[in-house]
């Protein structure tokens, strides 16, 4: 199974996250989920395959978060899903899919815990701080 991450490249958790699977050797399949949405069906299952709910995968500080009233208590899920699918710019990020599980990956070395490959060297990110070392293991 190849790796997938829902990237946007202008995000740094994202390029970090990219960064850490392509140090483990593996090139990706990436999906810019903002020029490319998942369907309603597809974001319902990778809510169900991370195991949370679809509040959980809403981004709060964007637009047209406000506009709608997402704050409210008073969409199901299959509603909030729906807007996120309407307004991609909603779905947190990045979301990656791997033969061992899939997870949003906040922060980027979320993204280890599902790696099949090791880390193939010291790693760190856009910020300088390492959370792989020369070994490969995680630092903390």
């Amino acid at each position: 199974m190849t790796t997938t991450i829902y990237h946007n490249p202008k995000c740094g958790t994202s390029r970090n996250t990219l960064a850490l699977i392509r140090n483990s050797g593996e090139e990706p399949n990436i999906i810019y989920y903002l020029e490319t949405p998942p369907s309603q069906a597809e974001l319902t299952t990778l809510l169900e395959n991370m195991g949370i709910g679809a509040r959980d995968l809403l981004r709060n500080n964007v637009e047209p978060y406000a506009t709608l009233e997402l704050a409210e208590d008073r969409f199901s899920d299959e509603q909030l899903i729906a807007f996120m699918v309407q307004y991609p710019l909603l779905i947190n990020r990045p979301i990656v899919v791997t033969s061992l599980g899939t997870r949003l990956c906040r922060p980027a070395e979320k993204v280890l815990d599902i790696l099949p490959n090791p880390q193939r060297g010291m790693f760190a990110k856009e910020n300088g701080e390492v959370i792989v070392d020369a070994m490969g293991k995680r630092v903390k």
